[in-house]
């Protein structure tokens, strides 16, 4: 099994560029299904998720044409030759559901496993199913699959119980071809809603209010295929930002919205970083006196979950006692274990994590129990005294595109042995 090593580095330095979006690229890659021809996806990060939903679609009757040295992904969708999705990819990946609602659309059923994923805590298909029976597919579940199967899905005023980004991704795709219009109301507002959104709009969808809580979908009778280019990575934007800040380095990313990372921004600042945005990224110095701060996750434009064990591995080393309230995922502090045993002092308190800030970190055996675990331990290693060995690296691998080669760009101590 391949590990990270990493030493103790010195401050980081030098500009990166920021990869396509693994949460916007994985939706619209299953959206793909819903058109005829050809479309191409500009700015696809080399992901084993990436490829997990490549194989996916591959096996549903797509043609895939991708260009790592691209970053680009071909797709051809005329036939789709296959509703029932294999066990095997889907308990890989959560986002294998996304397919659920692009199939119910252009083929009128799909069969799927309960999909797996991150173990962080509970995430339920019920606001998925609860939205393609609204549009009128009829649902079962037995042996561990979800089947859906309607003639014709019919346009409905849909309130999600929260405001899921999954959900509300599925259901919109699924109400493209559904005969009326569709209302999702208390829907997820990400960044990456726009981008799918836009994406289908491209195709020929009409689809208005992403970005806010009410989603309305006028449904069309055909979309064809399309050329479209990926929203940059905001959660590897904040991670490389922290990078920065916890090795009081000078870090420059470019390729970065700022509007989607205000909450990472807002609470770097807080700590005593220095950022600061230009027109062409935004540069991060750290400062040797990092301030502790309280944080309390939540859905956008709140702060990020998938920022949470990140930002704790630079807490770890503020002056002072910081709180994060985790609001989310009920198990996103499996990577507390792990921190602690590099010397971090964290307390867990139901859904909250309470962290005085320590002098020294020190390197030692570890492992990546979920993928941002994985990043925050890489964090920590980077200031430790002595080696870090990081194992279970497979989960930093779903969701960060060869990141030992970009921290050792920038000057961290770094390498991925197999």
């Amino acid at each position: 099994m391949a590990k990270l090593v990493v030493h103790k580095s010195p401050p980081l330095r030098g500009s990166i560029r920021i990869s396509g979006s693994k949460n916007a690229v994985l939706p619209i890659l299953a959206a793909s299904l819903l058109a005829e021809g050809k479309s191409i996806i500009g700015d696809v990060p080399n992901l084993k998720d990436v490829v997990i939903m490549q194989h996916l679609l591959q096996h549903l009757g797509v043609t895939i044409k991708w260009s790592k040295a691209k970053s680009e992904i071909e797709l051809i969708t005329d036939h789709i030759t296959e509703y029932e999705a294999p066990y095997d990819l889907v308990s890989q990946m959560r986002a294998s559901f996304l397919i659920m609602g692009p199939l119910l659309a252009r083929i009128g059923k799909a069969k799927i496993p309960l999909p797996g994923g991150c173990a962080i805590g509970s995430r339920p298909v019920d606001l998925h199913l609860k939205g393609f029976s609204a549009l009128g597919a009829e649902i079962t579940q037995q042996n561990g699959y979800v089947e859906a199967y309607a003639d014709k899905l019919k346009g409905s005023k849909i309130y999600l119980d929260f405001p899921s980004v999954g959900a509300t991704e599925n259901i919109m795709m699924a109400a493209v071809y559904a005969e009326g219009t569709t209302i999702i109301e208390n829907a997820a507002v990400e960044p990456e809603i726009v981008d799918l959104a836009n994406y289908l709009n491209k195709m020929g969808a009409d689809i208005r209010g992403a970005g806010t809580d009410s989603i309305k979908i006028n449904g069309v009778e055909k979309l064809t295929g399309t050329t479209h280019c990926v929203i940059p990575d905001r959660i590897e934007a904040g991670t490389f930002m922290i990078a920065g800040a916890i090795t009081r380095g000078e870090v420059f990313l470019e390729n970065v919205v700022s509007d989607h990372l205000k909450p990472i921004i807002a609470k770097l600042k807080e700590c005593n970083i220095d950022v600061s945005e230009t027109e062409k990224g935004i540069k991060v110095c750290g400062r040797n006196n990092i301030k502790a701060v309280d944080i309390k996750t939540l859905p956008y434009p709140g702060f990020p979950t998938d920022m949470q064990a990140p930002f704790m591995s630079l807490l770890s080393v503020a002056e002072g006692t910081s709180m994060v309230i985790e609001t989310v995922f009920e198990n996103r502090f499996m990577h507390v274990g792990e921190l602690k045993r590099m010397g971090a002092q964290i307390k867990i308190e139901s859904r909250s994590a309470i962290i005085d800030g320590v002098k020294k970190l020190t390197g030692t055996q570890v492992k990546a129990t979920d993928l941002r675990a994985g990043a925050a331990l890489i964090l920590c290693a980077l200031v430790a005294d002595e080696t870090t060995e990081i194992s279970d690296i497979y989960h930093i691998e779903r969701g960060y595109s060869e990141m030992e080669k970009k921290l050792a760009a920038l000057g961290a101590r770094i390498e991925k042995i197999k």
